[in-house]
């Protein structure tokens, strides 16, 4: 290498490295406005001396028109974060107001017995209802802040965060439109709940909340809600139309304790075809 090239190497690595970190800042700092990809906000609050937080998407009209709400609960040992990966209600549905709800160290069912990840309470009553304080705080917060609409308030969330859906579901029912858990059976809450529009999701070869569980979970939900035979909806999803108004669908897909990356849309799809009526 002559001498020449060798100072000009010396110029242009400086340079090319300048300009990367140039172009890491832009993309850190200004985030992008396409539909959808708005940056979450890092909500606060205060309930019963926790410190508790969500991750909220907002879309900019609000404040000025009645905005369709959909709360996600990630599962046990997750978070917010994940949720938000996960679900991704504020990509499919911008128009939406998505909230992540995070949890707290919470024993679980299945694993984690002595409670060393977060979570959610299992019933209604657990934990002295500790995380219904907490919804119900964020609801407030919500209604205070932005124009919702009250006939379009939805609940979604995966196994423990599926449990907790169940939750709010049988404490908060008359709020909710409709919902979808997943991976996750009512248990005892099941005397707690009214028919309403439900989608739950599971997979077949699930090894901790086993298929055949949540089979009986559906089965018991259809009658819950006076449903009749099934017919096609969309792809591993079988709809079991209500003459109260309250349709079940079953969306059994060929997968394990997981959401499979179609579910957000087909989510958020049944979501819009249900509001309260």
């Amino acid at each position: 290498m002559s001498n020449k090239t060798a100072k000009c190497a010396r110029l242009l690595i400086p340079r090319r490295a300048y300009l990367w970190i140039f172009a890491a800042l832009v993309a850190f700092v200004l985030p992008s406005t396409a539909p959808g990809q708005s940056v979450l906000q890092l909500r606060e609050w205060k309930v019963d001396g926790l410190d508790r937080t969500a991750l909220v998407y907002v879309p900019p009209q609000a404040k000025a028109k009645d905005t369709p709400v959909v709360f996600a609960f990630h599962g046990h040992g997750g978070s917010a974060t994940n949720s938000a990966k996960m679900f991704r209600i504020h990509e499919v549905w911008p128009e939406a107001i998505a909230v992540y709800m995070q949890g707290l160290k919470t024993p679980g069912r299945l694993t984690d017995p002595e409670g060393k990840r977060p979570g959610w309470q299992h019933a209604v009553g657990d934990q002295a209802d500790r995380d219904l304080k907490f919804f119900d705080a964020v609801w407030t917060t919500l209604q205070k802040d932005y124009r919702v609409d009250k006939k379009r308030v939805y609940a979604t969330g995966h196994s423990n965060g599926g449990a907790f859906t169940i939750v709010v579901w049988a404490a908060r029912g008359d709020l909710f439109a409709a919902v979808a858990p997943s991976a996750e059976v009512p248990a005892k809450t099941f005397p707690l709940l009214k028919p309403k529009p439900v989608m739950h999701i599971s997979g077949r070869k699930d090894p901790l909340v086993k298929f055949e569980w949540q089979e009986e979970a559906v089965k018991r939900i259809r009658e819950l809600n006076q449903c009749g035979e099934g017919e096609p909806w969309a792809e591993n999803c079988t709809l079991y139309p209500s003459k109260i108004g309250a349709p079940v669908i079953a969306f059994f897909h060929p997968g394990g304790h997981s959401v499979p990356s179609d579910a957000p849309a087909l989510i958020v799809k049944f979501f819009k075809e249900h509001p309260l009526k």
